[in-house]
């Protein structure tokens, strides 16, 4: 097999299965060379795509979703579930034991602004709950770390962050006040590629696919601190106890899917996100989005 290039957009403690993999040897062990760059952003990972720099990428589905809607001759596709819950938290200064959505709209709120998805869902939570996200009084736009420094300064009421914000913060006197991951299923990482890189591919596909069964597998019984001990090379300036309070967090809350097959609900969930949002003018299909036959091909069943 030849080399294959694979594009991380950005370091998230949430991605930690795929990291799980390549320090447990799983894609060696298929029989494939796996050459990880960091894009720095989800749009560079499918710049590169599509420019054929990667061969593929992990990212949001919305990607695939987003781009096939502006123009249905694109060809990427998403396959190899991975994150299938939202790895968001809302976090505050200290306890907030009866917090709900509704209490957004009289405190000071900072938004994720690196990545959209975590705000397209928390509007849709938002307006299901019958709140107006436009009465938010909304912080200006910053960095999840910076507003979760302003948290703890007191200057913010409650940020958005993924870990392992909230798990420094708590370690400040900090609390998470909401785990969107409690909504349910919500599609937020599969790996994703050209329909041509696809075909082209396969069989390297096909091995990778099953180093991330044995990855997810693993990571749903291992110990957090057994994880953190695995990825931390990846997060050299995270203490490892904020990085095992964040990982068993996650485990906790079932962020990771049990196995690569895409679930339908929460392709349908972000998909019903991103429409109220106003990103989708159609209705993007799953079977167009997703390459399920590669999975398939690949465990077998």
């Amino acid at each position: 097999m030849q080399p294959i290039t694979l594009n991380e957009p950005f370091r998230a403690v949430f991605y930690a299965p795929f990291y799980v993999a390549e320090a447990r040897g799983l894609f060696a062990a298929q029989g494939v060379e796996v050459r990880r760059d960091t894009a720095g952003d989800p749009s560079k990972a499918a710049e590169n795509l599509l420019a054929g720099r990667a061969d593929i990428a992990w990212s949001g589905p919305m990607r695939p979703m987003m781009l096939r809607d502006r123009d249905p001759s694109c060809p990427l596709r998403s396959f190899c579930a991975v994150v299938m819950k939202d790895p968001f938290l809302l976090v505050g200064r200290g306890p907030n034991p009866g917090f709900t959505l509704a209490d957004l709209s009289r405190l000071r709120f900072g938004a994720v602004t690196e990545v959209p998805t975590p705000w397209w869902c928390l509007q849709d939570d938002l307006r299901r709950a019958g709140i107006d996200p436009a009465t938010l009084n909304l912080a200006p736009g910053r960095p999840m770390a910076e507003n979760a420094a302003a948290v703890a300064a007191g200057t913010l009421d409650v940020a958005q962050v993924f870990e392992p914000h909230a798990a420094l913060l708590e370690a400040k006197g900090g609390a998470v006040w909401h785990r969107a991951a409690d909504r349910g299923p919500s599609a937020y990482t599969a790996f994703y590629a050209t329909e041509q890189r696809i075909a082209e591919r396969s069989t390297e596909f096909e091995a990778m696919i099953r180093a991330m069964a044995e990855a997810l597998a693993w990571i749903v019984q291992a110990l957090p601190e057994e994880i953190a001990a695995a990825i931390a090379p990846s997060f050299p300036d995270v203490p490892r106890a904020a990085l095992t309070t964040a990982l068993a967090r996650y485990q906790a809350l079932e962020l990771w899917s049990p196995t690569p097959h895409f679930p339908r609900a929460a392709f349908e969930q972000l998909r019903g996100a991103m429409t109220t949002a106003g990103i989708l003018k159609g209705v993007p299909d799953f079977d167009t989005c997703v390459d399920e036959a590669i999975v398939a091909r690949a465990l077998g069943a």
